[in-house]
């Protein structure tokens, strides 16, 4: 090694000394630097006993959303105190991570400031946290903040289990959507909330917290002994960083799927839908027998996702400014339709407490009348829910009479204890008690057609022959002696006419009535269903189609008898009178052909038709002994001594008679002029 080198290298090494020296930390640096380390290490272990504290019904999930760093990017741009974690200052950077640790200890004592998530990833568990009263129970998910399980303690499964409205992660789903001033966007619905239950248990807040002062809160609210619950949003400290859009209106996501919740599929699928109400309007409905999307833009008041006999709606205390709903039939044996909304829902601003809120209320219960009239009995006119109206008791015009007359015997009966089979029973004698005078009527006026027979007889023989003008002389002779015995053809069809209301709201009222299902009587074990003598599995053509894949026992006992009186009937009522054919067999097939409707629907109704059947053959034998047909015709012909004065139906039914005679004649002579010429 020369000289040269010897004295580069000394330099070298006196440089780098000298270098060193000039450089060393200060003390202060050196115990900031400490300082760094032990924080580091606090909030590591701060972070370990949180999770390991979570143990009522937890399970560690492994998931790349919800694990704060959306809650970090979203409030990083609402908080401009944020940006200090940004820094390059040694010092800066030291202060703000005391300032972690020291909120991530008080979290061990408040759980509602969790640990900013770009910084230090937490090792978190997803819970539920149960909520419940004398009628359902109710658990909220810690992720998303929802509510993830339903159950109706009073009512069970067709299976006899208990009755959820759903209970499984992908049967329901939440979502609160909410924007910075920049654009950045927060999901709700894989986010994890701290719970925080009241002292009496009736309320819980799921809280997610980015410090004590910016929150975002699902504060649900469940009263003793009710199905209706309250159900608010808060957003504290964040109006400032919020996107206008975002200090008008949230935008909301609700889905579910409906369970198959009885045993009937196909015709519980007739009675899911998805039922809306206008603000301050009526009650509407979508399509239950296809898929369908509306998107409405006039104020919603609520919605309701409904199945057969149990609805889940959602009640805005302001009306939701646009609505987007969606049905969706499925093919899944466990589930008939899914159900999805979409909604901007308008806030309230409190510039005192920088706070914007939302309430709704939720209502988880059964379809029943009277249940869900209830929340308007404090109510204005103007604000009344209405409900009462998802309980489909018919058309609109029709539904008076369940409303009116059905309902309140119906109940009156209940209130005594008294067994379903018996109170149908008293319900069918009550129906035919108010329709006993216009059915006396109808009988009457068929009694009196009876009576004629002989002489309709003879007025055949007088016109023989099938063409038009024998037809055209028979008839106004039929009528010329129907009017001077007094007797009016639609005398028996207008009493008929007149039960027709009451037999059709029946027939809208068994099939929507919950307090029938899981009654039994006699063999049938629901009520609300189908009671089978039979049943098989496969698809068989045609059969399947109308008849499902059984056979109710009801249903062929109520068509059995409708059959046997069917024929008693039409001999009874044969006035003689020559028919078109075939005209003659179509109430046999009529009968025969409701089999084929009605084997789906339930036992009750059909129940209730078997009963009205057999009561209109008891009503009809003894109205038959009771008049006497002798003096019935001797009145009758001692009627063509007397004046006659025409009614106005009558009067206009022979100028119709004569008119149309007189175009049958020029007809007829028109058709003979045309042959004359050939």
């Amino acid at each position: 090694m020369d000289k040269n080198t010897v004295i580069g290298l000394l330099l070298i090494g006196a440089v780098m000394v000298i270098f060193s020296i000039y450089n060393r930390p200060s003390k202060e640096q050196i115990e900031a630097q400490r300082r760094l380390r032990d924080s580091i290490a606090m909030t590591e272990s701060l972070a370990q006993q949180e999770a390991e504290s979570l143990t009522i019904q937890e399970e560690v999930i492994d998931s790349p959303h919800g694990d704060g760093q959306a809650v970090a990017d979203f409030f990083s741009v609402v908080t401009p105190a944020a940006d200090v974690f940004a820094t390059d200052s040694v010092e800066t950077a030291v202060e703000g991570v005391e300032s972690i640790a020291i909120e991530a200890a008080s979290a061990e004592t408040d759980s509602l400031a969790p640990m900013p998530a770009s910084l230090v990833k937490p090792v978190v568990a997803d819970r539920k946290v149960v909520l419940e009263n004398e009628k359902m129970r109710l658990l909220v998910d810690t992720r998303g903040g929802s509510i993830a399980s339903v159950q109706l303690k009073e009512f069970l499964h067709h299976s006899r289990d208990s009755l959820y409205l759903f209970d499984k992660p992908d049967e329901s789903r939440f979502n609160l959507d909410l924007f910075n001033r920049h654009s950045v966007r927060l999901s709700t619905e894989n986010e994890l909330f701290t719970p925080i239950v009241s002292a009496d248990g009736q309320s819980l807040t799921m809280r997610l917290a980015y410090t004590p002062q910016q929150y975002i809160d699902f504060i649900y609210t469940l009263p003793e002994d009710e199905y209706m619950m309250a159900f608010d949003i808060h957003v504290v400290g964040m109006q400032e960083g919020l996107h206008p859009e975002s200090l008008t209106n949230f935008r909301l996501n609700w889905e579910q799927k409906i369970r198959q919740q009885e045993r009937g599929r196909m015709f519980e699928n007739r009675f899911s839908r998805i039922h809306y109400k206008y603000d301050r309007q009526d009650v509407e409905r979508m399509s239950e027998n296809k898929n369908a999307h509306e998107e409405l833009t006039e104020p919603v008041k609520w919605f309701a996702f409904k199945d057969q006999y149990f609805s889940s709606v959602i009640i805005g205390d302001q009306p939701f400014s646009n609505t987007l709903l969606d049905t969706k039939v499925l093919t899944d044996t466990a589930y008939l339709k899914e159900y999805k909304a979409e909604v901007w829902a308008p806030v309230t601003l409190s510039n005192d407490a920088d706070l914007v809120s939302l309430r709704f209320n939720y209502y988880f219960g059964p379809v029943h009348y009277h249940t869900l009239k209830a929340y308007d009995a404090d109510l204005p006119k103007g604000d009344r829910l209405q409900l009462q109206e998802i309980v489909y008791l018919g058309y609109r015009w029709l539904s008076w009479v369940n409303k009116w007359f059905v309902i309140p015997i119906f109940d009156f009966f209940r209130s005594l204890g008294w067994g379903m089979g018996l109170i149908i029973l008293i319900l069918t004698l009550c129906v035919k008690l108010v329709t006993l005078p216009v059915t006396y009527k109808s009988f009457m006026s068929s009694a009196k057609m009876r009576v004629l027979r002989p002489q309709i007889k003879e007025l055949e023989e007088k016109f023989p022959g099938k063409d038009q003008d024998a037809m055209m002389k028979r008839q106004q002779a039929t009528m010329d002696l129907y009017k001077r015995v007094g007797v009016s053809p639609m005398s028996g069809c207008i009493p008929m006419l007149i039960q027709m209301p009451v037999l059709l709201a029946l027939f809208f009222f068994f099939p929507s009535a919950i307090e029938l299902r899981q009654q039994s009587f006699l063999w049938a074990d629901d009520l609300s269903t189908y009671d089978a003598l039979i049943s098989w599995g496969g698809n068989i053509p045609i059969i399947t189609r109308f008849l499902g894949n059984h056979i109710s026992i009801f249903c062929l006992l109520m068509t059995t008898v409708n059959i046997v009186y069917t024929r008693y009937n039409m001999a009874l009522t044969d006035t003689g009178q020559q028919t078109m054919p075939g005209m003659k067999q179509m109430p046999l097939f009529m009968s025969l052909f409701m089999f084929f409707i009605l084997n789906s629907y339930p036992s009750g109704l059909n129940y209730y038709y078997f009963l009205s059947t057999l009561f209109t053959v008891g009503i009809t034998f003894a109205m038959r002994k009771l008049v006497d047909e002798e003096k019935l015709l001797a009145q009758l012909e001692a009627n063509k001594k007397k004046p006659k004065k025409k009614s106005g139906f009558m009067a206009r039914l022979e100028e119709a008679q004569k008119m149309q005679e007189k175009q049958a004649r020029e007809r007829a002579k028109e058709a003979a002029r045309r042959n004359y010429r050939r």
